[in-house]
């Protein structure tokens, strides 16, 4: 193998190892974020909040105005076709 392959493969080889080092202290800092979020639960649930309905407030707050209305109108078309409201 020529000097210039064998340097290819090298930084090829940096490249991969710092892009799963990355990722792994990024899955880190995630795990540890969601063990912050699951405390916020808790201690929402402490305080008597339902956590359920909390969830469901973030989902809903994720999304836009108009995919917000576009998804109640099919539930409450779904509701009235099955006969719950």
């Amino acid at each position: 193998m020529d000097d210039a392959a064998f340097n290819t493969e090298s930084v090829a080889a940096d490249q991969l190892k710092a892009f799963i080092e990355r990722i792994e202290r990024l899955e880190e800092e995630k795990a540890g974020i969601a063990g912050d979020i699951k405390d916020v639960y808790a201690e929402a649930k402490g305080n008597g909040f339902d956590t359920k309905v909390l969830r469901k407030i973030v989902s809903i707050r994720k999304k836009d105005y108009a995919e917000r209305q576009e998804e109640e109108a099919i539930l409450e078309l779904y509701m009235q076709a099955l006969g719950m409201v």
